[in-house]
């Protein structure tokens, strides 16, 4: 009888320490799970433009569909070719400027608790858009542009994979700032 009252006991405690125990630091933070689209927002830049140099003769473009061609450039300035004739010290600026942004974004990451879902997949899409055009930035000096959207005579910014993650990171941050949230933790109702 004595044995039984104490493995109850022991139950008992082992179950109310559980469920007081705290998670492994990080563990329940943004931080820890995500890392994944980084990671394929960077090799499908990365491989997307390599093809791009092999394949595609600098500025004639090849029509893909109605409306979208693929045309190599290349950009040393920022979205929008801003900045392009600057004059060369634009490409330090822009590293360290991607630097210091993948930093933010990184510790914005670690401080956001992991149900908030949306808010942390628009993070990880600009982190990875950010990364990969740094990469261009660190081995060409310049980014890596393919993607030619027009209509009729007016054509859209040439863009690229990484551009395309940090657009769509930053219309889901928009959305969540709205409270319109395409993304939802599985125990959100």
């Amino acid at each position: 009888m004595r044995s039984g009252a104490l493995s109850e006991e022991s139950s008992a405690q082992s179950t109310s320490s559980e469920s007081t125990e705290k998670p492994i630091a990080g563990y329940d933070r943004a931080i820890s799970k995500g890392g994944w689209i980084v990671f394929l927002v960077v090799i499908l830049d990365q491989a997307s433009k390599y093809l791009a140099e092999q394949f595609l003769v600098l500025h004639q473009p090849v029509a893909i569909i109605p409306n979208l061609n693929f045309t190599l450039a290349y950009n040393t300035g920022a979205a929008f070719s801003f900045l392009h004739q600057a004059g060369g010290w634009q490409n330090t600026f822009f590293i360290v400027v991607a630097l210091l942004m993948s930093l933010v974004l990184l510790v914005m990451l670690y401080k956001a608790p992991r149900k908030d879902l949306q808010f942390s997949i628009s993070l990880w899409l600009v982190l990875g858009g950010a990364l990969g055009n740094l990469i261009d930035r660190l081995r060409l000096q310049k980014v890596v542009d393919f993607i030619d959207f027009y209509v009729g005579q007016w054509h859209f910014a040439t863009f690229n994979v990484a551009d395309m993650a940090i657009s769509i990171g930053a219309f889901l941050l928009i959305m969540d700032s709205f409270n319109f949230r395409i993304f939802r933790y599985k125990s959100e109702p």
